[in-house]
């Protein structure tokens, strides 16, 4: 299986094909993210493995950032904005009833 979605989990079909106003076509958030990239790497200088010169503040929002790879599969996070969101709802629906 390749690179999925970091927020769905979906299959992305053509990765080289991501560009900064790619969608997802399951959940159309964006795909050109840093939580996407193979690169991202949590508590490296400006989260990056790459040697960027700026900060990218949103790492859930599409950029312009040239060293954007896509994530192989089984890459942690993907799918879970998903997840996260269906754990949720089941905790509102333990404290409020589920309907």
């Amino acid at each position: 299986m390749g690179p999925v979605c970091h927020f769905c989990g979906a299959p992305v079909e053509n990765p080289r094909d991501v560009y900064r106003a790619t969608a997802c076509p399951s959940c159309r958030r964006d795909l050109h993210i840093c939580l996407n990239c193979r690169f991202y790497s949590p508590g490296a200088h400006y989260d990056c493995a790459e040697t960027v010169d700026e900060i990218v503040t949103d790492k859930e929002r599409s950029n312009f950032c040239t060293y954007f790879a896509f994530r192989s599969s089984g890459a942690p996070g993907a799918g879970r904005g998903a997840a996260r969101g269906a754990d949720a709802r089941q905790k509102l629906d333990k404290l409020f009833g589920d309907g």
